[in-house]
């Protein structure tokens, strides 16, 4: 299976990724703007949030490999404020925070090694032993993944209703290890 190197992916990514095989990331695919690969969906008091990870303006044609991540703006601190805010009431966020701090104090040169390295870790932490490897050359178009539409506890479901196929940090910090029955 390919799939595409996402920034905290969707629940129905990892779904996929959980069923499958073995997975290979597309790193050689052009670079797209405004796609998860450098954006997430959160849930929040206001309903879903957009976090996007700022990159360099990338060559025409750049490859997803080649795509470096910048600095502006202060966005790892920004990141990490939302997901403290959004979360801090989920179950499970204080027994998973100290295994996500470290990606919002660290700078990595690359939007492929950090989203890589964040599935590598969601991976460890829900269980899912899928082999990964990256593609060598553009493995063509990626599937589209169907929503996960099992409904699960989500903080501000009672303010806005249940968001469907929000980040995989959604599921993670609101039912802990369980949260690989819903995938």
């Amino acid at each position: 299976m390919i799939l595409p190197c996402c920034y905290l992916a969707p629940v129905s990514h990892y779904s996929a990724l959980f069923r499958a095989d073995e997975a290979q990331l597309e790193v050689n695919d052009h670079y797209r703007k405004q796609t998860f690969r450098n954006r997430c969906l959160i849930d929040s008091p206001q309903g879903a949030l957009a976090l996007s990870i700022p990159v360099v303006k990338p060559e025409p044609h750049a490859q997803m490999q080649d795509i470096r991540i910048s600095d502006h703006g202060n966005w790892r601190h920004m990141h990490w404020n939302a997901l403290q805010s959004s979360y801090r009431q989920s179950p499970f966020f204080e027994y998973y925070a100290d295994d996500f701090a470290p990606f919002y104090e660290k700078k990595c040169e690359f939007l492929a090694d950090f989203n890589e390295d964040l599935l590598r870790l969601v991976c460890s932490l829900i269980d899912i032993d899928t082999p990964i490897s990256r593609t060598t050359a553009y493995a063509g178009e990626q599937p589209v993944f169907p929503q996960v539409e099992k409904p699960y506890y989500q903080v501000f479901a009672r303010k806005h209703g249940f968001l469907q196929d929000l980040s995989i940090v959604d599921l993670l910090f609101n039912m802990g290890p369980e949260g690989m029955l819903w995938l």
